[in-house]
């Protein structure tokens, strides 16, 4: 998406380089430094508009990579969750063994040893 201040701002510059051009060929002082104060503030603007596409396209590559990780993240987690039904599933006992042993691991961290 190209910003308007690109296009105005050639348009801008264009029109002082014509202003300044035929200030010179006419020796009209006045005109000369108008048109090239016209062809900066054209410039300026064009710059203007090229920094500001320039951001809007790095903030929609942020975007971007912000959904990837997130659905990357949410697969994994799925994962994470089916493979540990999986084995929950498969040996139960062991799976309480687990579990009793991570809460008195908990309680000591939480606690401290008395």
């Amino acid at each position: 998406m190209v910003d308007t201040d690109r296009i105005t701002g050639a348009a801008r510059e264009l029109g002082g380089k014509a202003q300044s051009t035929l200030g010179d060929l006419a020796g009209d002082r006045r005109a000369q430094v108008e048109g090239r104060f016209r062809e900066a503030q054209g410039h300026a603007e064009q710059v203007a508009g090229e920094a500001r596409d320039a951001l809007r396209d790095a903030a929609d590559t942020a975007i971007d990579y912000a959904e990837d990780a997130y659905e990357h993240g949410r697969q994994a987690a799925r994962h994470g969750a089916r493979t540990v039904t999986h084995y929950v599933e498969e040996t139960p006992l062991l799976a309480l063994l687990v579990a009793g042993a991570v809460g008195y691991g908990l309680a000591l961290l939480v606690h401290g040893r008395r």
